[in-house]
């Protein structure tokens, strides 16, 4: 069992930056793919972006690309979300979640975190 712990979710106004980080004490940390999801109220759950296990392949949904940008720190055993130019509509509680599979999965994740609640005003 992957235990991942996200943090640094907020209110900030439209336009605005946060940086969500998600930790694990997993010592396998670094074989697992990794990925934001996100759910907004009276949605379904969404992929928002990923990072292969390597850190060498990324991918973002249409709605994020450009404005977000994912990372991970295999020392440290974090892997990061920068939200730059926020939208009201990225209100959502965030979610983070690992997977052995290789490259960047975009659904069907095997571990997840709590989530943390990100909201952003217009």
């Amino acid at each position: 069992q992957v235990h991942l712990v996200e943090s640094g979710g907020g209110l900030v106004q439209a336009g605005g930056s946060l940086r969500l980080s998600c930790a694990s004490s997993e010592r396998t940390f670094g074989r697992y793919a990794m990925g934001w999801f996100r759910q907004a109220p009276g949605k379904e759950r969404e992929f928002v972006a990923g990072i292969s296990w390597s850190g060498g392949s990324t991918y973002y949904a249409d709605s994020v690309k450009g404005r977000f940008t994912i990372s991970r720190d295999s020392a440290k055993n974090t892997v990061n979300l920068q939200m730059n130019s926020l939208k009201p509509e990225d209100t959502a509680v965030y979610y983070c979640a690992a997977d052995r599979r290789v490259g960047v999965p975009t659904d069907s994740y095997e571990y997840w975190g709590q989530g943390t609640q990100v909201t952003v005003s217009s």
